[in-house]
């Protein structure tokens, strides 16, 4: 499965950067994975980038992270997934959120959660979910229930 996060602004803490490169590797060996940090700023020009991104990905299927969104369960999230048949781009927003456009282009918008998070935590939540939704796929002992 090919994978892409566009998610709009940098690491900064180190624990979060060693976990998300940790998920990253993880997720390779199963599936190809991209992830593009773009400038933060306002929220007008962080979406205006985004729209940009968005458009130069023909035929990927959009999934926007949104408080709008809705919330699936691993196993729903698996296979959601797996009945995709294109590249999977998803999009994080920056502190200020997605504007109506953005949310608009997207083929599915998601919820990780009722709560709140900041990007670096959406981001991590975000490759650790993708992890084990592929584990749950390929029939792997991570995800136990």
């Amino acid at each position: 499965m090919l994978l892409k996060v566009l998610v709009i602004g940098k690491l900064k803490d180190k624990n979060f950067q060693s976990r998300i490169v940790e998920y990253s590797k993880w997720l390779t060996q199963n599936n190809k994975i991209e992830i593009l940090e773009l400038p933060d700023s306002t929220k007008e020009k962080e979406n205006e980038l985004l729209l940009k991104h968005i458009e130069k990905e023909n035929h990927a299927y959009i999934v926007a992270l949104s408080e709008d969104g809705k919330e699936l369960t691993s196993r729903e999230l698996a296979s959601k997934l797996g009945a995709i048949q294109q590249k999977i781009v998803f999009i994080i927003g920056g502190p200020y959120g997605l504007t109506s456009e953005v949310k608009e282009k997207a083929d599915f918008l998601w919820s990780l959660s009722k709560l709140t998070f900041t990007h670096e935590f959406a981001r991590l939540i975000l490759l650790e979910q993708l992890f084990r939704a592929s584990n749950i796929q390929m029939g792997g002992s991570y995800h136990n229930d």
